[in-house]
């Protein structure tokens, strides 16, 4: 077992650079996971990590305890811990592991979500755990949104990530122009009700920016304008949230 104590160690430093640069993920090829549920989908997923690194007051911790349990493992000190976290209260389980890569190309014959300019990390998370709860398969995300694989959207995303095939830097107005089903968007100009709406399987479903929305072009574009009744006096829904109305209601048309 290695204990890492200074901040001048190579290793922290590799840990500092994967959580903080986009660059460093996509030169090496790792990515850094948070968390024992984020450690156990991907080795489910993908077999072993390749470094574990477990913070000291964190080896206690029973199912911290559980999972290192005759495993080679890096120690770190708490306060090097709490410089690496994406979140207030670390979880004391980090590992280094190599990115998974979208092994097949994208797929107009299937089911997808596409995020335009998503640039929250906690949204683009939450979309792509929507999605993959759906069972949705692939996942296109245009320039501008948050890096799919930094530790906040992998965390946010709770295992989504290795569930779905994710296309970073993807031309979303191409995809539209060929994919072979239904272009739905969500949008207030000219839209029908999503339960009202009728369309023709498979769906893929364009979700805007944080603010602006989607862009005009793929508005344009889409074969189908959706909007989401609220009679509440609440103008909009967040796209996390609109984004789970929208893929549940054609999820239960699915299964009738």
């Amino acid at each position: 077992m290695k204990f890492i104590q200074s901040r001048d160690n190579p290793l922290f430093k590799q840990l500092r650079r994967l959580a903080e640069f986009g660059r460093e993920r996509r030169k090496t090829g790792l990515i850094l996971l948070d968390g024992a549920h984020l450690v156990q989908a991907y080795e489910q997923a993908f077999g072993p990590v390749d470094t574990l690194i477990v913070g000291e007051a964190a080896q206690s911790h029973p199912e911290i305890a559980a999972m290192i349990l005759g495993r080679e493992f890096v120690l770190l000190a708490d306060a090097l811990l709490r410089d690496l976290a994406s979140v207030d209260t670390p979880s004391g389980l980090l590992a280094i592991a190599a990115m998974p890569e979208a092994i097949v190309a994208v797929d107009p014959q299937k089911e997808a979500i596409l995020l335009d300019g998503v640039q929250d990390p906690g949204n683009v998370g939450t979309l792509l755990r929507t999605a993959a709860a759906a069972g949705i398969t692939q996942a296109l995300l245009s320039p501008g949104c948050a890096a799919a694989w930094s530790p906040k959207v992998l965390r946010s995303g709770q295992g989504a990530h290795f569930l779905l095939q994710i296309h970073e830097e993807a031309d979303l107005a191409a995809f539209i122009g060929q994919f072979n089903g239904t272009t739905a968007v969500t949008c207030l100009e000219g839209a029908v009700s999503l339960y009202e709406a009728c369309w023709t399987p498979p769906l893929a479903w364009i979700f805007g920016a944080e603010g602006q929305g989607v862009r005009r072009e793929l508005i344009d574009a889409a074969q189908l304008r959706i909007r989401i009744p609220m009679p509440g006096a609440m103008e909009s829904l967040n796209v996390g949230a609109a984004a789970a109305v929208c893929l549940f209601e054609a999820l239960r048309r699915r299964l009738g």
